[in-house]
């Protein structure tokens, strides 16, 4: 017996913000997860396998059309052609109380109810499957108690949506336990809602999160996929395998002591050439960041975006491999030593004072970001504002993020002060 265990498709995730991003490949991005599908169901007809598991969260939202709902049963469709059974639980993001519009599904589909957990017994292939859907976005209860007991002479399988114990970046929803999934004496745990993949378990019973078969943004790194699972006698084998059409990375380029522009190209391509290697098909989608002590950031405050159009210049000298920046993230400074530079009496010296005193209070901290941000981020569009998946807006309750924010601040304040300076030395008109 082979069966593919899948979860969180998120179809036609919306990606908001796209459109601020210069060149971005849009509509390749934006197709990603329906390609990522079309992929599973190859695969699925390809290995011949006996049914599909699909542990929720196909969509991401309530459908803005018909379209995606019309998309999903075309591949359904392909796969009951070649007599291959599907079997989903509904998530927090397709709940039956979040999907308003609805499809009939072709009859080799079966979807569990969401009012009680059922057993489907397939006795050709001497299995039951286990399953149960959410009935809304919020299920603060342990579902697995209410789940049937195990079929005695059967391989047992339970689909389901949950967080377990809790996962970082990921609310909690039907919570519980390894060790409650492993007392109700199932052999597999197809679950789903983490988007890393993850083997809780692996064997006695396996319990996996496959992950989501493609990523969407920067923080839903790495390869993507799905588990291909074959049962032989009792003995469970499975293979992850990679289906994403794009890769996100996120790439950090070290620049300490690196004060030649093509230096840092060179730095940053190899970089990048290390992170995709191997997987030349696909469309990569990379943020950048760019760390360390460099007189690099003097050039970057008198010709601000230098080091982004570098990097930008290395991507494109990446051979056999499509590579889209997504964004350069500098964190960078210039080797000045702070402790001298503090003992003067030049601006230079008072900035220095200044950003101490105020990383070293939370409250001044504070009501400085305020100050100088609070007015900035309200007239900020509200697609900017509104966009969940962006994490590169500064949050002013966070102390630790102000501190970083603060000091990228200095930092940019040191390059031009010395720049000012240095030009004023040299004769090309100090201030």
């Amino acid at each position: 017996m082979r069966f593919i265990h899948a979860a969180d498709l998120h179809i036609d995730s919306p990606l908001r913000g796209l459109s601020r991003y210069d060149g971005a490949p849009v509509d390749r991005l934006r197709n990603a997860t329906r390609r990522a599908l079309v992929q599973l169901v190859d695969l699925a007809l390809d290995e011949q396998v006996n049914f599909v598991l699909l542990a929720g969260d196909l969509y991401d939202c309530d459908w803005s059309d018909f379209h995606t709902g019309l998309f999903f049963r075309e591949q359904m469709v392909r796969l009951g052609r070649a007599n291959i059974r599907v079997f989903i639980v509904q998530g927090n993001h397709d709940a039956q109380g979040v999907i308003s519009r609805q499809l009939p599904l072709p009859e080799n589909v079966t979807t569990f109810s969401s009012k009680k957990s059922e057993t489907v017994r397939l006795d050709d292939l001497a299995v039951a499957i286990h399953g149960r859907s959410f009935p809304d976005r919020e299920v603060p209860d342990d579902l697995v108690p209410l789940y049937p007991e195990p079929v005695h002479g059967l391989f047992n399988i339970g689909v389901l949506h949950t967080s377990l114990t809790g996962a970082m970046g990921h609310d909690t929803y039907a919570p519980t336990s390894p060790g409650v999934l492993m007392a109700k004496g199932y052999d597999y745990w197809a679950l789903g809602h983490v988007h890393a993949r993850q083997v809780v378990s692996e064997k006695a019973p396996r319990i996996v999160f496959p992950g989501n078969l493609q990523g969407r943004h920067a923080n839903e790194t790495g390869p993507k996929g799905c588990e291909l699972v074959t049962v032989n006698a009792g003995t469970v084998e499975a293979s992850f395998i990679e289906l994403d059409v794009v890769r996100w990375h996120q790439v950090t380029v070290q620049l300490d002591g690196v004060d030649d522009v093509a230096q840092a190209a060179e730095q940053a391509r190899k970089a990048l050439a290390a992170a995709i290697a191997g997987a030349t098909t696909l469309l990569h989608a990379v943020r950048v960041n760019l760390i360390g002590q460099t007189h690099l950031y003097e050039l970057e405050a008198e010709q601000p975006g230098t080091l982004a159009a570098t990097v930008q210049a290395a991507a494109q000298d990446i051979n056999d491999c499509e590579v889209w920046i997504e964004q350069v993230r500098l964190a960078i400074s210039s080797p000045i030593d702070r402790a001298q530079a503090m003992e003067g009496q030049d601006a230079i010296a008072e900035l220095v004072r200044l950003v101490d005193e105020l990383a070293a209070d939370d409250a001044m901290l504070a009501d400085w970001s305020k100050q100088a941000l609070g007015d900035v981020l309200a007239k900020l569009p509200a697609e900017v504002q509104a966009d969940a998946e962006s994490d590169s807006l500064p949050r002013l309750d966070d102390p630790a993020a102000l501190r970083s924010l603060l000091a990228d601040a200095e930092a940019t304040l040191l390059a031009r002060l010395n720049v000012e300076r240095a030009n004023g030395a040299d004769g090309r008109g100090g201030r």
